[in-house]
């Protein structure tokens, strides 16, 4: 483990208390230096206080959802790598770099893969330029069938959900309900039918 690894500070955002203490537990013994916040409010006062290298946030969270708290982070921290990290959704066909820069599924990495992923993206982030500007709208699947899906935004990076019409290789077109801004988006049967391979191998909840 290098010298650098000390000096790499990490926030952790999850409202589960235990999560946050096994996070925490797993990075510090690694040598990274933890910071945690239960939610997207509390995360946010603490960027203002002492800017991490790194953030992991979950998605699912009262007060301010993830997705709410990440558009904020990469509209007023496009610096800071992300990695998203849920339970309850599945990402499908997200764009790189627009609201986080990695997914993962609770439960399906190990801590290695974890490690790995961090030090990557600390590498990467002091020359990796800003994203240029996206025209995909990134689609959040949830897990169980909701009747919904989450839409993010490719103008503001604000996330909504819309009806679950995402069938076939029609495209769907929708407004933000924030700035207003028209979106098309379109997840096609290859998409779907890995989704639910993905869903039938998760733990129910």
């Amino acid at each position: 483990m290098g010298g650098d690894d000390f000096q790499t500070r990490v926030l952790v955002v999850d409202d589960e208390p235990i999560i946050l203490e096994t996070m925490t537990a797993i990075l510090e013994s690694e040598g990274f230096v933890v910071r945690t916040a239960d939610n997207g409010f509390a995360a946010l006062v603490t960027l203002r206080q002492t800017p991490p290298d790194i953030i992991i946030s979950d998605l699912r969270m009262p007060e301010m959802s993830g997705f709410e708290f990440l558009s904020v982070v990469r509209r007023r921290f496009p610096h800071i790598p992300v990695i998203a990290i849920s339970g309850e959704y599945i990402a499908a066909g997200m764009p790189t770099g627009l609201l986080s820069d990695v997914f993962l599924q609770k439960g399906g990495y190990t801590q290695q893969q974890l490690f790995d992923t961090i030090r990557s993206l600390i590498t990467e982030s002091p020359i990796r330029p800003h994203a240029p500007k996206c025209d995909k709208a990134p689609l959040w699947i949830p897990r169980r069938d909701a009747g919904y899906i989450v839409v993010s935004c490719t103008e503001c990076l604000r996330s909504f959900p819309v009806d679950d019409a995402s069938t076939g290789t029609e495209v769907h077109n929708t407004d933000c309900p924030f700035c207003g801004t028209h979106i098309e988006y379109l997840v096609d049967s290859a998409v779907l039918a890995m989704l639910e391979q993905k869903k039938n191998r998760l733990p129910e909840k």
